[in-house]
């Protein structure tokens, strides 16, 4: 048997408890969703008794161009790619995904998706709980921007199920079909790539224009790293196209849209969702205070009438029949559901109020001074080494979650932001150069509007060497246009 090989592969798995994934879902929910979780516990079990709370948070204290240059608009429309703005960033560990994980779908986008959905005819429940996790990972833009393996961690925690990476290619293509053309990609050269197919396999056109789809789908397949770096030269030679032919092909990929899902809101009325926050957060007398929300939660206790039953039935003397053993045994059982939930809000509560005592203590200058320039570098490991959890519990502490400043509403996920160094050798936050380059924008002549080049000379001017492309990325995540979309003549 030359050529083959025999070998032991070991791959550790663990598998969570039923209580530990409850208590992963909690710790995910915000208030507003903790609330409708808690009413739906006590419909189901009967042992679970409200107490009316008046007081409704628990306060803590903490101490140009006239023209469109033609190469100027293709490296803006490649610039789009997420899978680029990733690698340019200082680091691409997984807290970088979590933490990027968007706070809400557009529901309009959502209600598309879910749509189309019903025509695939998922054949298992496991299936459907993929796609609704697939859909789920969608960002605003259309894109999904985390990787399978994140998503199958998801699975696992939320629903204990290990699913194989396989099956959710398998059903992440699925939903790659779905309109807008493009949507679910992973990255701007699958989604093009995504267009050019919904192109070939529904709509009409002349024969010329089917076969320069054909070459655009090859050219972004196989040499996706010339067409970015705009090596048209060696694009002609490898594929024997005329500089016409070329030419009708890259207007061909600019037509697609490298955002397929973001001009949804343009066209469909997007239902506007009230945030309820999780914090407040307040200075008092130079202290910085600390609440928790409870929103409409009641305070839970369990039933003294259950309680009273199952004590006279146990102290009973008489032999009993197997219903009232089943009564007993049923009692019991709802009785150790309700203290285990009445436990795990309590550790959530816990951990939530640990986790943003410690956002406090490394931002207590934002806190104080709503100042962006003072928001201090913070991962998740930073908080984890104050809290001593897990980065992953951090970063479900963080997702959905909002805080009332003096300042305004912030989710918990805009106070964590990369570390880089200025020329003086410090380290800043990525949200003090962007409240910089904000500021740069503000102040711009409008009629002249600064251009991403010229923007990124001020900036380093300013201390802060950074390279085009991170200047055009920091500017789309403030929502920014590009210089000829701000002129103002």
């Amino acid at each position: 048997m030359s050529g083959q090989k025999l070998g032991l592969k070991q791959k550790l798995q663990f598998k969570l408890s039923p209580q530990q994934i409850q208590l992963m879902k909690l710790l995910q929910l915000s208030v507003a969703d903790l609330s409708q979780r808690v009413q739906e516990e006590l419909e189901s079990n009967p042992v679970l008794e409200e107490e009316n709370y008046d007081n409704q948070t628990e306060e803590v204290t903490d101490s140009g161009n006239d023209e469109i240059e033609y190469d100027d608009y293709l490296n803006e429309y490649l610039e789009d790619d997420p899978v680029t703005y990733k690698m340019s960033a200082d680091t691409g560990t997984r807290e970088e995904e979590e933490r990027q994980l968007p706070i809400a779908l557009k529901e309009s986008l959502f209600d598309k998706l879910k749509a189309q959905l019903l025509d695939l005819e998922l054949e298992t429940e496991e299936e459907q709980l993929i796609a609704a996790q697939v859909m789920g990972s969608i960002d605003e833009d259309g894109y999904i921007r985390r990787d399978l393996l994140a998503i199958q961690d998801d699975l696992l925690f939320m629903h204990n199920r290990d699913i194989p990476e396989k099956k959710i290619e398998e059903i992440l293509k699925k939903i790659q079909g779905f309109e807008p053309a493009g949507v679910g990609a992973r990255d701007l050269r699958e989604c093009l790539m995504l267009q050019l197919k919904y192109k070939r396999d529904n709509e009409d056109a002349e024969s010329h224009t089917r076969r320069y789809w054909k070459t655009a789908y090859i050219i972004l397949k196989d040499q996706f790293d010339l067409f970015s770096k705009r090596n048209f030269d060696k694009l002609m030679q490898e594929f024997d196209l005329s500089p016409d032919e070329m030419r009708e092909i890259v207007a061909e990929i600019t037509r697609l849209n490298p955002k397929p899902a973001a001009t949804l809101g343009e066209t469909q009325s997007t239902v506007q969702l009230t945030i309820t926050p999780d914090f407040i957060v307040r200075e008092k007398d130079g202290e910085l205070m600390l609440s928790m929300t409870k929103g409409n939660m009641p305070e839970l206790r369990i039933s003294d009438h259950y309680r009273d039953m199952l004590n006279a039935y146990k102290k009973s003397a008489a032999k009993k029949d197997k219903k009232e053993k089943e009564t007993v045994q049923f009692i019991k059982q709802k009785i150790d559901s309700a203290q285990w939930f009445i436990e795990a809000i309590r550790q959530r509560q816990q951990t939530l109020e640990g986790t943003m005592h410690a956002i406090i203590s490394i931002q207590a200058e934002f806190f104080k001074s709503g100042d962006e320039k003072k928001m201090a570098p913070m991962k998740l490991r930073d908080v984890a080494e104050i809290t001593g959890l897990d980065e992953s519990t951090i970063s479900r502490v963080a997702n959905s979650k909002f805080v009332l400043t003096e300042f305004g509403t912030k989710p918990l996920k805009y106070f964590f932001s990369e570390s880089m160094q200025n020329t003086d050798g410090e380290d800043v936050s990525t949200m003090e150069i962007k409240s910089t380059l904000k500021d740069l924008v503000n102040a711009e002549d409008k009629k002249k509007p600064l251009s991403d080049e010229k923007l990124k000379d001020l900036l380093n001017e300013k201390g802060y060497s950074l390279a085009r492309r991170t200047v055009a990325k920091y500017r789309e995540q403030l929502n920014i246009p590009v210089a000829r979309l701000r002129k103002n003549v």
